[in-house]
C-alpha cells in the first residue's frame, strides 16, 4: 500500500476549501423584503387589536377628582425598588394586576364580575367607565387598562432570540422580528413560521417577508399575546452545522488524515 503524501493531501485540502466555500458562501438571492413594492406604495391594512383572552393580566386604575372614590376601585400592589417590596395602593406609580379567569371574567371591586374576553384594552376601560357611571360609583372615571403579561417568542435564525413584550397596540410580526435583531443572513424569508393559539388549538401560518402584499394581509402581520416565530435556517446554514461532523468535508477530517503523513 502506497503511502499518503502530506503535499497530495494539502493540494486535496486547499481543493476541497474552494469547493466548501463556494458552496457555502454564496450570498442568496432572496435576502431582500418587500420586493415587488415601489416607492410610494400605499397599502390599506386591516388593523388588529390584541384580544384579551383568559390568564391574561391585565392592570386597571381608575383616576377621579375624588382619590377617595376612585381608590375603592384600586386593587394593592406590590411596588418593587433595589430588591425591597413595599404594598402601597394604585395611586403611586405601580400595577393592579386582575387575572382573567377560564370563563373571560375578572372580579372587579364593588361591580362584581366583568366580562373582558375578546375585547381590548381600550374597550375594557370603556366598559369599566360605563359601569361606574351608570351605576352612580363614580361621575367623572378615568380608567386606564395595560396588558401586564403580553410577550410573543422569537426562535431560529435571528440575532438575538427570546422572549419579547408585546408593548404597544397593533405591533407586526415586523416590530417583534426588529426586537430580536433582525433575522441572520442564514435565515429563510420567504417561510417564516408564526405558531398561534387560536380557541384552544394551535394554528401555524407561513408569512412571506418578501412579498409585501402577502404579508400585510397575512393575519399574522399583527402579533397577538403567545405568539411564537420561527425562523428556518436556509441549506447553507444548516451545511455549516453539519462540517462540525468528522466527515470528508470537515476540516477536522483533512486535519487528521494530514497528521498521518
Amino acid at each position: 500500500m502506497r503511502p499518503i503524501r502530506f503535499n497530495h493531501l494539502v493540494s486535496a485540502f486547499a481543493i476541497s476549501s474552494v469547493i466548501l466555500c463556494a458552496s457555502s458562501c454564496s450570498t442568496p438571492k432572496d435576502v431582500t423584503y418587500f420586493q415587488e413594492m415601489p416607492v410610494q406604495t400605499v397599502t390599506q391594512l386591516d388593523v388588529k387589536s390584541i384580544a384579551i383572552k383568559p390568564n391574561d393580566k391585565l392592570s386597571v386604575i381608575v383616576n377621579s377628582r375624588d382619590p377617595k372614590v376612585a381608590n375603592m376601585f384600586n386593587l394593592p400592589f406590590t411596588a418593587r425598588t433595589l430588591g425591597q417590596e413595599t404594598a402601597t395602593n394604585a395611586t403611586s406609580q405601580g400595577v393592579s394586576v386582575y387575572t382573567v379567569d377560564a370563563e373571560g371574567n375578572i372580579d372587579f371591586p364593588l361591580l362584581g364580575e366583568v366580562h373582558v374576553e375578546g375585547l381590548t384594552r381600550m374597550e375594557v376601560a370603556s366598559l369599566i367607565k360605563g359601569m361606574l357611571i351608570g351605576s352612580d360609583l363614580v361621575k367623572d372615571p378615568v380608567v386606564i387598562v395595560e396588558l401586564v403579561n403580553a410577550q410573543a417568542s422569537v426562535l431560529g435564525e435571528v440575532n438575538k432570540p427570546g422572549r419579547y413584550a408585546i408593548d404597544r397596540d397593533n405591533m407586526t410580526i415586523l416590530d417583534l422580528i426588529g426586537s430580536a435583531g433582525d433575522l441572520t443572513i442564514y435565515g429563510v424569508r420567504d417561510s417564516i413560521r408564526l405558531i398561534r393559539t387560536v380557541d384552544g388549538q394551535q394554528v401555524t401560518y407561513n408569512v412571506d417577508l418578501l412579498s409585501g402584499k402577502d404579508l400585510t394581509s397575512s393575519p399574522a402581520y399583527y402579533i397577538q399575546q403567545d405568539d411564537i416565530v420561527y425562523v428556518e435556517p436556509n441549506p447553507t446554514r444548516i451545511r455549516q452545522s453539519r462540517l462540525n461532523a468528522n466527515t470528508v468535508q470537515s476540516t477536522s477530517f483533512w486535519v487528521s488524515l494530514a497528521s498521518l503523513g
